[in-house]
């Protein structure tokens, strides 16, 4: 085997912290001695062993001599623990491998340049795009302070979400709301309207188990205990809500964390004690554009918040602002195989007046989901590469 296969078990074994690393990255490792491995390592939980620290863990005294292929550069600095290239030199390895350097300004080559001062042989870039593409939000937050933002919508093939009294449920089928929960429980925050949540009255939840995450993800489950240990982590709700109209008894205020913005002047209301009350947490945002509040602070707030993907599930309006501001790095589009007429609400509340006004997409990913199709595409101008 070569490096490159050694990375991709690497990476493999990254993918197990899909749900459980935030604000971290999601990391592997492997060590190798004499072509064969000895020793993997995950990165479970923020606040816990690194991977390749896990990964020596495993190896014990056969990581003397090997060589360890690691997905993110290891870290030099006492963070929420301590640095793992001192891990390394002291184990006595041979070579490290790199997928690519940390974005965190706190790293930065820096583990790279240790381990070289140290005399141990670096190599780094190997499978560097996987690696950014398991962790975009991690690489977007540490290089601009804001977190991957993916619109999740789903439409009829005529690009309709709602007939023209609201009527919404369902669009799609079980399979892609199945779907929709793996991208839920990979996020760090799901941001949503008030609109949403008065009409629909949504939980935004994450319904899976570790296991059924493993399953998905074509990973033995039983293979990983430390996965049987873990609950899924539920990730912050999100509430857009300028005139803090989130009514006490949404079912969103179930116990796990809510967060609504809304604007300075409602927070010292009765309606936001009743609020605070049943459990939100609540901020101002600056206003900004007839009274709607400021969705690049919003967006800001959640990176200062430790978010690193930010999962959108909201109506034509919120999510057609979102475009409009530049905000969308991805978009998520479920096509379910019906028509619903020319009276239903559209997409996205976005008026486009010209052909040279339209907004275009890269669309990377086509896949079936059950009887839907699910697109993942990225705006024109491409977002900045993560």
């Amino acid at each position: 085997m070569n490096d490159q296969a050694f990375m991709a078990r690497a990476l493999q074994l990254a993918q197990l912290g899909l749900c459980t690393t935030d604000p971290n990255p999601r990391v592997g490792s492997v060590v190798v001695r004499d072509g064969v491995i000895v020793g993997e390592g995950v990165h479970w939980w923020a606040g816990e062993a690194h991977a390749e620290v896990n990964a020596l863990r495993a190896a014990g005294e056969r990581a003397r001599g090997a060589t360890v292929y690691v997905t993110l550069e290891p870290c030099s600095h006492h963070g929420r623990t301590p640095p793992c290239v001192d891990a390394l030199i002291a184990a006595g390895v041979a070579r490290v491998v790199v997928g690519m350097e940390d974005p965190n300004p706190r790293v930065a080559g820096g583990g790279v340049e240790r381990l070289r001062v140290a005399g141990i042989p670096v190599e780094t870039g190997v499978l560097e795009p996987d690696v950014r593409a398991l962790n975009p939000g991690f690489i977007r937050r540490m290089r601009s302070g804001r977190p991957w933002v993916r619109v999740k919508l789903a439409s009829s093939l005529d690009g309709r979400t709602a007939m023209a009294s609201g009527e919404s449920k369902w669009i799609t089928g079980p399979a892609a709301r199945r779907d929709v929960q793996h991208w839920r429980a990979r996020s760090g925050g799901i941001l949503t309207g008030v609109g949403t949540v008065r009409a629909d009255d949504p939980h935004l939840t994450v319904r899976l188990t570790p296991a059924e995450v493993a399953a998905d993800m074509g990973m033995d489950f039983d293979a990983f205990p430390q996965l049987g240990a873990a609950a899924i982590r539920q990730p912050l709700r999100v509430v857009i809500d300028s005139k803090l109209q989130t009514p006490v008894s949404a079912r969103l205020l179930d116990g796990n964390p809510v967060l609504v913005l809304t604007a300075q002047d409602r927070l010292d209301s009765e309606h936001a004690e009743a609020l605070r009350g049943a459990g939100a947490r609540l901020e101002s945002v600056p206003l900004r554009d007839e009274g709607r509040l400021d969705l690049s602070a919003v967006v800001e707030r959640l990176g200062a918040l430790e978010v690193n993907e930010l999962h959108v599930e909201a109506g034509a309006g919120l999510a057609g602002a979102l475009a409009r501001w530049g905000l969308v790095d991805e978009w998520l589009f479920y096509l379910a195989p019906c028509l619903m007429g020319s009276a239903a609400r559209p997409l996205l509340d976005w008026p486009v007046q010209h052909m040279a006004e339209r907004a275009e997409l890269d669309v990377f990913a086509v896949d079936r989901v059950g009887d839907a199709l699910r697109l993942r595409a990225y705006p024109l101008p491409a977002a900045d590469s993560v």
